[in-house]
């Protein structure tokens, strides 16, 4: 092999090597995005779970009580 050939190949492997660590640091953030994510949606979940504004209902076919 050439010389050149050969710099021409340890460029692209670089420039491959920094593009993979600029789109793992990208997919790590997202993760974290996610995780934060589904804790806020777990949190939500049981504050309005646990809240007496949660009380269901009368069911569809059932009167209200003043009739």
């Amino acid at each position: 092999m050439s010389t050149e050939r050969i710099e021409r190949l340890e460029e692209r492997l670089a420039w491959l090597q920094r593009h993979v660590t600029e789109q793992d640091k990208a997919m790590l953030e997202m993760a974290g995005q996610l995780d934060r994510l589904k804790a806020e949606l777990m949190r939500l979940k049981q504050r309005a779970e646990a809240s007496p504004t949660n009380a269901e209902g009368p069911a569809f076919d059932e009167r209200p009580p003043h009739y």
